[in-house]
C-alpha cells in the first residue's frame, strides 16, 4: 500500500523500454537460494515474502520481478545433505529470479483482489563441507549453477478496508531444479512446499508510516532420492518503514525481522541425524524507491540486507537482496 502524496508527478517514459531493461537486467544479475542439502535449508527463505514488492497486488495490472539474492552461511557440526553426512560446511549462493503475474480487477471472496504470479530462479552454487564415506571423512569442494525450483502462487489474496490490508497468499514451490543424489550442492531440493501465508498490512497515508506483518506454515513432502522428509515450517516476518516523498518518486526506509522454527521433525528412512529441528531468527534495514509513471504505471526498487542473528541446525549467514517490481 503505497501513501498518495500530492506533490508527485508522473514521468513519461516508455513501456516496452522499461520491459525490455527489465529482463535484460534480470538475466544479467545473480540471485538464488542456498542449497546444500536435506535437513539444513528450505523453499521458505527470510525477505523472500516479506516487503512492500512482495504483496498481492491491490489494483487491476500486470507486474514483472526481477530479483537478486547473496547467501554466504556456514554450519560446523554435522549435516544431512544430498552427498550423506557433512560437517564444517561453508556455502555461498547468488541466484538471479525472474517473476511475474497479473492482479485482476474484479473482486471475489467479500471484496478480496486477487492475483497470479510464478517465478523461475537460476543458481550458483558454490560450496564445501567435510563428507563421510566408506573410505573415512574426506573434504569436498562443488560449484554447480542451473535453474532451482519452481515458484507457483496460485491464490494472492488483498482485502482492504481503510488503512488496513488483510492477505491471504499461497506459494507452492515445484522440484524443477537440478538434483543429484551424492553431489555436495544443487540448486534443487527435489521436494514439493506447500506454504499457506496471511498477513496484515497497516498504512497511513496521511504520515507516510507503514507496518505488515506475515505468518505461513511450510509442509514438505519426502524427497523420492534420499527418503528424507523435512519436518514443517513456521516462520514470521515483520516490516516498518516510512515512506518520504524524493523528487519525481517515493523513498521508504525501514527494518525486518523474521523467526524461522522448524515446528516438526525430519523423518523417513534417510534421516539418520534424527529430527533435526532448524530454526533461525534475524532482522536488518532496507531501503526502497517507488516512481510513479504514466497511466498508473509505477517502478519499485528495494535493497535489503538480513543478518541471522542466531540458528540452530541450519546454515547460518546473510541476506542480500535487490528487487525490482515494474507494475503496467
Amino acid at each position: 500500500m503505497i501513501p498518495k502524496f500530492s506533490e508527485l508527478t508522473r514521468v513519461s517514459l516508455s513501456r516496452w523500454f522499461l520491459l525490455a531493461g527489465l529482463i535484460l537486467l534480470a538475466l544479467i544479475a545473480t540471485p538464488r537460494t542456498i542449497v546444500a542439502g536435506e535437513g539444513g535449508v528450505s523453499h521458505t527463505i527470510p525477505g523472500a515474502m516479506a516487503t512492500l514488492s512482495d504483496l498481492p497486488g491491490t489494483s487491476q495490472a500486470w507486474f514483472l520481478k526481477p530479483m537478486y539474492l547473496n547467501y554466504r552461511g556456514s554450519f560446523s557440526a554435522e549435516l544431512p545433505t544430498a552427498a550423506g553426512i557433512a560437517g564444517d560446511v561453508d556455502a555461498t549462493t547468488n541466484t538471479v529470479a525472474l517473476a511475474g503475474g497479473y492482479t485482476f480487477g474484479q473482486t471475489i471472496l467479500g471484496g478480496a483482489l486477487y492475483t497470479f504470479a510464478a517465478a523461475l530462479p537460476f543458481t550458483w552454487v558454490d560450496i564445501s563441507g567435510n563428507v563421510q564415506t566408506v573410505r573415512g571423512t574426506k573434504r569436498v569442494q562443488n560449484s554447480v549453477s542451473g535453474f532451482g525450483d519452481l515458484t507457483v502462487l496460485p491464490v494472492m489474496l488483498a482485502w482492504k478496508c481503510g488503512d488496513w490490508q488483510i492477505d491471504a497468499i499461497l506459494p507452492i514451490y515445484a522440484p524443477t531444479g537440478s538434483y543429484e543424489k551424492g553431489r555436495l550442492g544443487n540448486t534443487g531440493l527435489n521436494y514439493w512446499t506447500f506454504d499457506p501465508i496471511v498477513g496484515a498490512v497497516y498504512s497511513n497515508k496521511a504520515s507516510g508510516f507503514n507496518a505488515m506483518l506475515h505468518a505461513g506454515y511450510a509442509v514438505n513432502t519426502e524427497n523420492p532420492d534420499t527418503e528424507y522428509q523435512s519436518g514443517s515450517l513456521l516462520h514470521l516476518e515483520g516490516v516498518v518503514q516510512q515512506f518520504l516523498p524524493v523528487g519525481l518518486g517515493i523513498v521508504n526506509l525501514g527494518a525486518e525481522g523474521f523467526y524461522f522454527d522448524q515446528v516438526t521433525g525430519d523423518g523417513g528412512s534417510g534421516a539418520t541425524l534424527g529430527d533435526f529441528k532448524g530454526r533461525t531468527y534475524g532482522l536488518g534495514p532496507f531501503l526502497g524507491y517507488i516512481l510513479p509513471l504514466e497511466n498508473k504505471q509505477s517502478l519499485v526498487f528495494e535493497l535489503k540486507w538480513l543478518n541471522e542473528l542466531e540458528t540452530k541446525k541450519r546454515l547460518e549467514g546473510d541476506f542480500i537482496w535487490f528487487k525490482m517490481v515494474y507494475k503496467f
